[in-house]
């Protein structure tokens, strides 16, 4: 039996890359041979020697999107981060909020310039709503200005402006991912 206490590893902080590497396929990448045991530690660029006829690779082109959005409630101005999880179709989400126990139904928050403003429908628990999004601009161009490329919970620092490409993988094209695939982010063309 399998028990999820065997996968438990001390992993320190500061072996946690905050960046990616500036060249894809130069991560590193850990091999073993599940006949011998044997691990080899060599680079992503290398992991085609390592595929056979017959391999599978999954590929997920769905494209990350910038789903964290802060903003301020309308009537006391305090300030509320969204995390948009699920399109409903009509401009309303299911989303995370932070604080959550402050977000009830009926209130509104604004994001980024003001062209972006948010409604509460209803409240679940631990921070789950579902919120009505609007604006001027079409929705997905007003959630772009307003919203921020959410990183893997493991990076420490504040999105900036080229982790919105970066946390891409390189045949991503549909729009709808709310977190980058980083398996798939060392590949290059």
């Amino acid at each position: 039996m399998v028990r999820i206490e065997d996968y438990d590893y001390d992993l320190p902080p500061d072996l946690i890359a905050q960046e990616p590497a500036s060249v894809r396929d130069q991560s590193r990448l850990l091999v073993l041979d599940r006949e011998t045991g044997a691990i080899t530690h060599t680079s992503f660029s290398e992991l085609k020697s390592y595929l056979h006829p017959g391999d599978v690779l999954a590929i997920n082109d769905t494209r990350v999107f910038p789903a964290r959005l802060n903003g301020r409630k309308e009537d006391t101005g305090g300030e509320v981060e969204v995390f948009l999880l699920n399109p409903h179709g009509d401009g309303s989400w299911d989303a995370l909020t932070r604080p959550a126990r402050r977000m009830r139904p009926g209130h509104r928050v604004v994001f980024g310039d003001g062209s972006l403003i948010g409604e509460v429908l209803t409240k679940g628990t631990e921070g789950q709503v579902t919120i009505q999004l609007s604006s001027e601009l079409p929705l997905d161009q007003a959630i772009d200005r307003a919203g921020e490329t959410p990183l893997p919970p493991y990076i420490r620092r504040k999105p900036e402006k080229h982790d919105h490409e970066r946390y891409q993988t390189i045949y991503a094209r549909e729009r709808g991912a709310v977190a980058a695939p980083t398996a798939g982010l060392y590949f290059t063309k």
